[in-house]
């Protein structure tokens, strides 16, 4: 007798509607992990179904509060090895703590390693993830790690909206290798901010020069996440110095945390397009804001892990960090 393979899609608390669109991508219904809590807060799951010898995919994107959502995953895993699926592969559409990838400083944690062995101990057998801040990350885990890009439907949306004026600019130095990609795929120019974070602080950034020709063209800021937006505000505020004559910013991740929404509001930005690898509440949706999905790139990864093919064909290589 042969086996027959079977898929089942789980989705944590913090972002259901995510995954219920990549269920639907699929084709498949989103099973039902009967999340709920203890009175103390203790987070306790109890799968709906038999998922032995099943490929399990657990999707929860690490929005705030990070940690919750860290733990209510690590939790569904234990459960679904627990019971015996065959195979766990953990889907973090925005993964928590990427930030923390090295020591900056002295007596400082590499978190973004501590959450992959985390991951790891609990039972995923392989990890996918979108646009991760660094691509060292990768290099934390012991199981297979598939890394995902939004670079496709950020083209997309480039190809239809941007005129053949318009310039990629990299808002820092460590972005200068993924606008230089966008720039190549749609044959624009490219340009650099130099910016400066003052040593000992968290979320302050000073934008100090710029290198390319912006003057008189539609600058496209190219980032992996918004948080606190001083980056692409600071960066902003220089292209305009300079005589952009449109400033749009574009990131993967849009975090958004206070005061976020009310620099964007306040910058010299016409546009900011984000994905929907992290929930926006309606009340935050602002004018100049654009949200675009990933839940086909997402479901296509999924569908080609399930059936053991290329993951990197889908993206035509391009998915490297």
């Amino acid at each position: 007798m042969v086996p027959k393979r079977r898929l089942a899609i789980y989705s944590g608390r913090s972002h259901p509607e995510l995954a219920s669109e990549i269920a639907r991508e699929l084709g498949v219904e989103l099973g039902n992990a009967n999340l709920r809590e203890f009175a103390d807060g203790e987070v306790h799951c109890k799968f709906s179904e038999s998922i032995r010898g099943t490929d399990v995919f657990i999707i929860q994107t690490h929005s705030g509060p990070v940690n919750d959502a860290l733990m209510e995953q690590l939790i569904m895993i234990d459960a679904a090895k627990r019971a015996s699926a065959k195979r766990i592969t953990a889907v973090c559409p925005y993964y928590g703590y990427s930030r923390q990838d090295r020591k900056s400083s002295g007596r400082e944690p590499i978190t973004a390693k501590l959450v992959a062995d985390m991951l790891s101990v609990a039972g995923a057998d392989r990890v996918v993830s979108v646009d991760l801040h660094s691509g060292q990350i990768q290099g934390f885990f012991d199981v297979p790690f598939d890394h995902l890009t939004a670079m496709p439907v950020l083209i997309e949306y480039l190809q239809r909206e941007a005129s053949a004026n318009a310039v990629i600019v990299a808002p820092d130095a460590g972005r200068v290798k993924v606008a230089e990609r966008f720039g190549q795929r749609l044959g624009m120019d490219l340009a650099l901010v130099h910016k400066r974070r003052p040593h000992g602080t968290a979320n302050q950034v000073e934008a100090l020069h710029v290198v390319g020709e912006v003057n008189d063209r539609i600058c496209v800021l190219i980032d992996d996440m918004i948080d606190t937006a001083g980056t692409i505000c600071a960066a902003a505020e220089l292209l305009r110095s300079h005589g952009a004559k449109e400033v749009w910013a574009m990131a993967t991740h849009g975090l958004l945390s206070d005061p976020a929404l009310d620099r964007l509001k306040a910058a010299p930005i016409e546009r900011v397009v984000i994905t929907n690898t992290l929930p926006l509440a309606k009340e935050r949706l602002i004018d100049k804001l654009e949200v675009l999905s990933v839940a086909k790139i997402i479901g296509d990864a999924i569908d080609a892990v399930f059936e053991d093919t290329s993951v990197s064909e889908i993206f035509g290589g391009h998915n490297l960090a």
